[in-house]
């Protein structure tokens, strides 16, 4: 397989694709008014603590008070308080029992561990690193656990584990990167070891840890000196996090068609990982780097709500307010006379394809697919299966349950940031989101019932209906004169593109004054 990334940069955008055989597999848009927050760690202050909901919200400086539930309250929080300063703190998350009376059950069994207490004072300082970007009208998630990721590895502050990534399974090779992060791992820190070090040496683990280190004791001082609320470290940008995370062996090119961008990666890379420098390229052709890949065809594709199978099948992805619902439909595919296989078959293209899209689309929470339905259960087995395997692939969490006896699979996926959609695009002011004009008929409906309430206690004779100009054009017909006849009202259509479709106003003719609201 090649697996290429492409960068098309401008004044306003960068804009990532990563491809596999030519498809598009990832896309990554970074501008100005939606930087990436991921990463970013702020001092902040306890604005509200809701026991009732497990949770506190932390005033960091934004529209919206950060979410901080007590799950993402760490055991390091007293470290965090204590270098702060603030040595009054009422945090208690102590899981250590050392010092505690071995208590048993009269059986001589350990009885139930109880709940770890957590208690917030509203108006302390608290170190917290966001997690999840704001969607919609909620704010962001916070945690207190704070991490700094770098190339090879992952620094824990005041923490002493070290982990190695489960995609690493060669048992070997685990021992040998244990033993680095043991030799090389200043007191008080903690300490994750990515993917993309293996094989590495331990002198390129080493230079990264190094690096981390530094940027830990620039917070540090940071955090000491400011007030909050008040950032005191921002993550790299959406295309360095690419280049970062995703850069790996396996990856054939990486072309840029901006200078700057592209002596900032090969930067980069050099101080990183010289030995990929090679991949590497500075596009510099005077046509679109995604027309070239053919990359801006396929982003049509995916910013629709139909998407096309293979077969002849399609898929309808509506997002509603709670979940994204997707239905899978068998369009013209009907290779045999088998109901129960063609419906097989596109089930299971659609598994493939619902896979890839929620990848390229970033949706996130909970997802309910509607497949075609299946008599026989192990059919409905391989449906489930397929997406199991598909799944694999994808870098964030997702849950599958085994189809449901209507043909429903319900899925949850990690959100972390807004998708693609909601990113890209605003709600229309017209429609406000819902994709639908009012019917003829009940514009009509509507100016007939505000003419009767007119002419109960009016007498003027002459009107001026200010309306859109599509409305307008609608209205241009025999039942508009008919309405004219029955209300003894001569009525003269203006069009207005300020007024919204399906709305309209009603002026005197004689006065020139808004009579809209007096008879509504």
């Amino acid at each position: 397989m090649i697996k290429e990334i492409i960068i098309n940069s401008s004044s306003n955008q960068t804009r990532v694709a990563i491809t596999e055989d030519g498809n598009l597999a990832d896309f990554f848009v970074d501008y100005p008014e939606n930087r990436r927050m991921v990463g970013d760690i702020y001092l902040g202050r306890v604005a509200r603590v809701l026991p009732g909901i497990r949770a506190a919200f932390i005033d960091i400086g934004m529209k919206h008070d950060g979410f901080l539930h007590f799950s993402d309250i760490g055991d390091r929080t007293k470290q965090f308080q204590d270098m702060l300063g603030d040595e009054d703190s009422d945090v208690d998350l102590s899981d250590d029992d050392e010092s505690k009376p071995n208590r048993t059950n009269g059986n001589g069994t350990q009885p139930p561990q109880e709940p770890v207490i957590t208690k917030l004072r509203k108006g302390e300082e608290i170190l917290v690193q966001i997690t999840k970007e704001p969607v919609s009208n909620k704010g962001v998630r916070v945690t207190s656990s704070v991490s700094l990721p770098g190339r090879f590895c992952v620094l824990l502050p005041f923490d002493n584990k070290i982990g190695i990534s489960k995609k690493i399974s060669d048992y070997k090779e685990r021992r040998r990167l244990r033993n680095i992060a043991r030799g090389i791992l200043p007191p008080n820190y903690g300490l994750i070891i990515r993917t993309v070090a293996k094989d590495q040496t331990e002198d390129a683990v080493k230079d990264d840890l190094t690096n981390l280190v530094k940027t830990w004791k620039t917070i540090e001082a940071t955090a000491k000196s400011e007030e909050p609320p008040s950032i005191v470290h921002q993550d790299l940008s959406t295309t360095d996090s690419v280049i970062r995370d995703l850069l790996t062996p396996d990856i054939s090119k990486v072309f840029v068609d901006s200078k700057k961008l592209y002596k900032q990666i090969k930067g980069y890379v050099q101080l990183v990982q010289p030995g990929l420098l090679e991949k590497i390229d500075l596009y510099k052709s005077s046509s679109s780097i995604f027309d070239e890949f053919k990359i801006e065809e396929q982003i049509k594709t995916l910013m629709g709500r139909k998407v096309p199978l293979p077969s002849g099948g399609y898929l309808i992805i509506e997002h509603t307010e709670a979940m994204v619902v997707i239905d899978v439909n068998s369009g013209r595919y009907a290779k045999s006379k088998e109901q129960e296989l063609n419906s097989l078959k596109t089930d299971l293209e659609a598994s493939r394809e619902i896979a890839r899209q929620l990848r390229l689309r970033d949706i996130g929470g909970i997802i309910v697919i509607d497949f075609i339905d299946l008599e026989e259960d192990k059919n409905r087995k391989k449906v489930y299966d397929e997406l199991k395997k598909e799944f694999r692939r994808d870098r964030s969490k997702v849950s599958v349950l085994p189809m449901s006896d209507f043909g429903l699979v319900q899925i949850t996926r990690q959100r972390i940031r807004q998708n693609i959609n909601q990113a890209m695009k605003d709600v229309c002011p017209v429609c406000a989101g819902t994709g639908l004009m009012t019917k003829e008929s009940h514009l009509v409906y509507d100016i007939e019932d505000w003419l009767k309430r007119f002419r109960r206690f009016s007498r003027e004779f002459s009107l001026i209906i200010k309306c859109h100009p599509s409305d307008a054009t609608r209205l241009q017909d025999k039942k508009f004169t008919r309405i004219q006849l029955k209300y003894l009202v001569r009525l003269r259509i203006e069009e207005d593109p300020s007024i919204a479709m399906g709305k309209f106003k009603f002026f005197s003719k004689k006065k020139g004054i808004d009579l809209t609201e007096k008879f509504k």
